[in-house]
């Protein structure tokens, strides 16, 4: 039987403890601060982006594992297995599927996969490619379901603060300046690989994210109950706890994932955002 590795870009935002039960291997992504260039999750963390942007005002700016990281990250792991399936950040966002899948011609036995999502929207897909793995489906098969499930992952955050996204040009710092006169929390969502504003909430950050998470999963019969995760980018543990009470009194999901952001995502959106992230049936 075919040794298969499932990997994924740094985007994922497995925690730790999940990488390592499912072996899961990635490839950094670029945080470039200045003149500075640092691996997301390796040299940089997202407390050191925060950082950056207090004493700057300015934003780190992201970019893609080159076509040399990805033919170096392959090699090394087809010493010990005969096929890849890597999984990348959505290329509306971000030209590391294209970079991966020039990579991927040169040395044969992988599958890049367009996530067509972000996060542990894409998290998501990489633990079913590692169960599937598991249980002995081939990498043709494997890439099929995923490509299945692709249209299936609903991922979406609540925003506390726009300034990180009116800093990344994805709004006006007019908009963000009245957003927090009002104290609008916008939810931003992931569509067709692309990322748009959805429903507005009002008022404290915890009231708003309880209302955004009852509107995502309260009420559905149409979910994946296998598992879903809370991502976030440095929320207090009361808020956390509150999101996971929220979740349970909507839904009997079986697993509940608490991951944070990773670097990446946390440049664009900054602290204190938060999302549920599922597979719909």
């Amino acid at each position: 039987m075919s040794r298969i590795k499932i990997t994924g870009d740094s985007t994922i935002d497995l925690s730790k403890e999940l990488m390592e039960k499912y072996a899961v291997d990635t490839v950094p992504l670029y945080i470039n601060m200045g003149d500075e260039s640092f691996q997301d999750g390796v040299t940089v963390t997202p407390s050191d982006i925060y950082a950056y942007v207090a004493k700057t005002g300015t934003l780190p700016k992201t970019a893609a594992p080159s076509v040399g990281d990805y033919l170096e990250f392959f090699s090394k792991l087809k010493e010990d297995c005969d096929e890849i399936i890597h999984f990348n950040i959505s290329s509306e966002f971000s030209s590391a599927h294209q970079n991966a899948l020039v990579a991927a011609q040169e040395i044969g036995g992988v599958y890049p996969i367009d996530s067509r999502n972000l996060s542990t929207g894409t998290g998501l897909l990489v633990l079913e490619a590692c169960e599937m793995a598991q249980n002995g489906m081939d990498a043709d098969e494997i890439t099929l379901e995923i490509d299945r499930l692709i249209p299936k992952v609903e991922a979406s955050f609540i925003i506390n603060r726009l300034d990180y996204l009116a800093k990344g040009g994805r709004c006006s710092s007019l908009v963000a300046m009245g957003a927090n006169v009002l104290h609008l929390r916008p939810m931003i969502l992931v569509k067709d690989g692309k990322m748009e504003v959805g429903k507005k909430y009002r008022g404290s950050f915890d009231d708003c994210m309880v209302k955004y998470i009852k509107d995502k999963i309260g009420g559905r019969d149409d979910l994946r109950l296998k598992r879903i995760f809370i991502t976030h980018t440095a929320c207090p543990a009361d808020t956390l706890a509150l999101a996971e009470k929220t979740v349970r009194e909507c839904q009997n999901f079986g697993e509940i994932l608490d991951t944070d952001a990773s670097c990446t995502i946390s440049n664009h959106c900054g602290e204190s955002t938060l999302g549920v992230l599922f597979i719909r049936e």
